[in-house]
């Protein structure tokens, strides 16, 4: 695909890409739940992922997709779809899954904004509750290099030189989940939510 040929020659010529965990991936369709750092993760999800898998990206409909030229580049860059911060958000997550259904993965970062301290603050649990509708896996993935290549601070004009890693996990199954918790009454979202931000933060961990 061309948007993966793009951002793969992008970031080859700003350090370098690598990929572990790929090669695991499901067989079908996802939602992706990655830490974020900069405005470079999508991106470098969309490199690291294999084209076959057309993915899509939640971005901030208040960010992104304000003014006359952002949301065209947004979505002819990144395949991406607004996603509301400040009421609604949850349904516009919930509309994705026709994508799911039509075989595209969707990436989201369910911190809902850059961290700005490179902590990985708490997920919001649309991601899962999206996978838990299509019935697909919740697959984690942590993201190094892109703060600096492109800092959350704006402090740098240009893109610095920056190897940027994409470690993708084993993915958590939200049908498991609630599987799991029905005889106690727990709240399988939750339970995928957190297991989803740990397994987030072991591959954070191990860059």
């Amino acid at each position: 695909m061309a948007r993966r040929a793009l951002w793969r020659t992008v970031f080859t010529l700003t350090g370098g890409l690598r990929v572990q965990g790929a090669a695991a991936l499901p067989a079908g369709p996802c939602v992706f739940v990655a830490n974020h750092r900069s405005h470079a993760d999508t991106a470098a999800l969309i490199a690291a992922l294999p084209a076959r898998r057309q993915p899509a990206a939640a971005a901030a409909a208040d960010y992104w997709f304000r003014g006359p030229w952002r949301p065209g580049v947004c979505r002819v860059l990144c395949a991406a779809f607004p996603v509301r911060r400040t009421g609604g958000g949850s349904a516009d997550l919930a509309a994705a899954a026709g994508l799911l259904l039509a075989g595209h993965d969707v990436i989201v970062f369910p911190e809902g904004t850059r961290s700005r301290d490179g902590q990985t603050g708490d997920f919001h649990r649309g991601a899962a509750r999206l996978a838990a509708q299509a019935g697909v896996p919740l697959v984690p993935a942590a993201i190094s290099g892109t703060g600096t290549l492109l800092p959350p601070d704006g402090t740098t004009g240009r893109p610095r030189r920056a190897t940027v890693i994409v470690r993708i996990g084993a993915p958590v199954s939200v049908v498991t989940s609630a599987e799991r918790r029905a005889k106690d009454g727990g709240d399988a979202v939750s339970d995928a939510t957190a297991e989803a931000r740990a397994r987030v933060m072991a591959l954070v961990a191990a860059s």
